[in-house]
């Protein structure tokens, strides 16, 4: 059985896992692979601009391309996500005033590392 599926569920049988189909659709898209990395880096530095005011939300402190040990050469990125403001009334009083995530982000399209 050339076609059948190598990993076995315990909770179906062997024949629903030989009758089960995969297709995969491919959408063509009016732009290039390159074009939509510019554009996908483009969005979340939009995102990032209209969540900021008033001194709240993101501050970056890091944005460059730099060698990762496993992955190579990609975009290395760490902001502040000043989050104050956006706490409920009773978290402020306890944390704070000034409360920010610090969000460390590697950018190898199409791969994302967060929190690394």
């Amino acid at each position: 059985s050339g076609n059948s599926l190598l990993v076995q569920f315990d909770s179906c049988p062997l024949w629903v896992i030989r009758a089960m189909l995969i297709k995969e659709y491919r959408v063509c898209m009016p732009l290039t692979v390159e074009e939509y990395r510019v554009g996908q880096l483009y969005m979340i530095a939009k995102h990032s601009h209209e969540q900021t005011q008033h001194g709240e939300g993101v501050e970056v402190v890091h944005n460059e391309e730099r060698r990762h040990p496993v992955h190579g050469v990609g975009q290395y990125t760490e902001k502040k996500i000043h989050l104050s403001s956006r706490l409920p009334s009773w978290v402020r009083a306890a944390v704070p005033k000034i409360f920010y995530v610090t969000e460390k982000a590697w950018n190898f399209y199409p791969l994302t590392l967060t929190g690394t």
